[in-house]
């Protein structure tokens, strides 16, 4: 009986929450709607300051949503806008009778005298339109809510994803006709023109951003390595580059490593003072004026780190999309993958499955903000069993299946010397000292490459492998008096692989736990 009675009292209190809707008009102000649209067809003006705020979703009336898709439907087709041409799209589309015929359009026009104060006006309109944006999806998650069976990460999930298509005003379209898309592709192949080929990111490595023309908006790329190759030294140079060397916006979540270790390696890689010193504090006092001359450039970096340890994807999705629409952050690199959990949906699934959720959430982000979204992987210890180069292959992606596949781009760190290969495996038989390889396995728009780089390991940092002609000695203290080099410098330091490197002969207690 007392559950019967639960129940009746849930389903009443459901019941009571939905009722709140019935019998109230929803947020409307038809009467602006119709001083807008009218201004809009006596005054080009009107059009121009309008045109960028509002969305046919935006008018409340049907018939006013009508009017200004065809006024819309104009501009962008770059032709006149006024009360005949917009009566004669209207017919062509069958819908001037659904918006009351030439005399309502007649009438629109005599509302109004002029376009001054529309931009006012139309914010107003759009107002009334988040008002009941916001009612429609706080309906469908109190409804969700009083449902027992969904998952409440799920629903946080959902909540936070809503919301933050109406805080961009990005409402999502169903679809877009070819026409729009082509419209879209030659507006962007014009701007790539511009930028000498590069149609995303600039990574700062020359012979990676001519083979991926910079990492492109809405693709995941996958970063993978066994410990101690510098997958968090390339990223963090990457990172460098791009929110120093270039202003745009990156997002660093580490969960591996703290929001000051990160900064500090960052530190050693604009000083060129090793990680050493700066964790010693032993720096003589011209290497103290050099730090900070140096880090003025860091400081002012629009770049965000997120230390935030075992971070579920529920939560990365959340903090990232407040990140792009406060800062407007471009790119968002993750160290590293397997550290991250899949949250309380997956607790009867399996770790593989885990990751699999993991990836596709990580691929839906990236698409969702649209932005390149970089993902550390570690590899799995078959890399170091095999004879031969010990090259990685996308086989050896650790608990890989889905990562492999939700993944644009799926990459590998190799460092030869790290095995005690003192020889590339090519014609010249060049020496591996210094150097590593960023291998390209899998490009879902491009080819495939081996790019090599230069790794300068006191720095714990990548570089630019034709920038180093001469010794590093030479170039280490030219760095301390020239500004020139620092152009081409990449920070990103996986730390001094000293004391904190991953020994080869250590047991799987060394691994990151699973």
């Amino acid at each position: 009986m007392e559950q019967i009675k639960s129940s009746q009292t849930k389903s009443q209190q459901n019941q009571e929450v939905i009722n709140l809707q019935r019998g109230k008009i929803p947020p409307q102000a038809v009467d602006i709607e119709e001083v807008v649209l009218g201004a809009m067809l006596i005054d080009k003006k009107g059009v121009d300051e309008t045109i960028d705020i509002l969305k046919p979703e935006a008018f409340y009336k049907e018939a006013h949503k009508h009017i200004y898709e065809a006024i819309k439907y104009l501009f962008e087709q770059g032709q006149a806008i006024d009360l005949l041409t917009v009566a004669n799209e209207l017919k062509k589309e069958k819908k001037l009778s659904l918006c009351g015929g030439e005399y309502y359009l007649i009438q629109l026009t005599q509302k109004v005298s002029s376009s001054a104060h529309i931009e006012y006006h139309a914010r107003i309109i759009l107002q009334k339109y988040i008002q009941r944006s916001l009612i429609h999806i706080s309906n469908e998650i109190i409804e969700e809510a009083y449902d027992e069976g969904t998952d409440v990460f799920d629903l946080l999930d959902h909540a936070e994803s809503k919301l933050y298509e109406v805080t961009q005003g990005n409402i999502k379209k169903s679809s877009e006709t070819a026409q729009q898309l082509v419209m879209q592709a030659k507006k962007r192949i014009e701007e790539i023109s511009n930028k000498e080929g590069l149609s995303g990111i600039p990574s700062g490595f020359n012979d990676l951003d001519k083979l991926t023309s910079g990492w492109q908006p809405s693709d995941l790329i996958i970063v993978a390595a066994r410990p101690g190759m510098g997958k968090t030294a390339l990223t963090l140079s990457m990172a460098r580059n791009i929110a120093v060397g270039q202003g745009v916006p990156v997002a660093f979540f580490s969960l591996e490593m703290s929001s000051v270790q990160l900064i500090t390696r960052l530190i050693s890689s604009e000083t060129s003072l090793s990680s050493e010193k700066l964790r010693t504090g032993q720096l003589e006092q011209h290497e103290w004026e050099l730090l900070n001359v140096k880090v003025k450039s860091l400081e002012k970096a629009p770049l965000f780190i997120d230390d935030t340890p075992s971070l579920s994807i529920f939560d990365l999705r959340a903090k990232a999309r407040r990140l792009s629409s406060q800062h407007g952050i471009k790119l968002i690199v993750i160290d590293y993958l397997q550290l991250m959990t899949g949250g309380s949906s997956n607790k009867n699934g399996n770790r593989e499955q885990e990751i699999s959720t993991i990836s596709r959430n990580l691929k839906a982000l990236a698409k969702e903000l649209d932005v390149p979204v970089i993902a550390l992987s570690q590899l799995s210890r078959a890399v170091e069993t095999r004879g031969g180069s010990k090259r990685p292959l996308l086989s050896d992606l650790r608990e890989s299946g889905a990562i492999e596949q939700d993944a644009d781009i799926v990459s590998f760190i190799f460092r030869p010397e790290y095995y005690g290969i003192e020889e590339w495996d090519d014609d010249d038989a060049t020496p591996t000292e210094g150097q590593a390889e960023f291998i390209v396995a899998k490009h879902r728009n491009g080819g495939l490459d081996n790019i090599r780089l230069k790794f300068v390991g006191h720095l714990g940092k990548f570089e630019n492998l034709n920038t180093f002609d001469a010794p590093l000695e030479e170039i280490s203290s030219s760095m301390n008096t020239d500004d020139q080099i620092s152009t081409a410098h990449l920070p990103n330091s996986n730390d001094v692989f000293g004391d904190d490197s991953p020994n080869l002969n250590a047991d799987d207690d060394n691994e990151v736990p699973f």
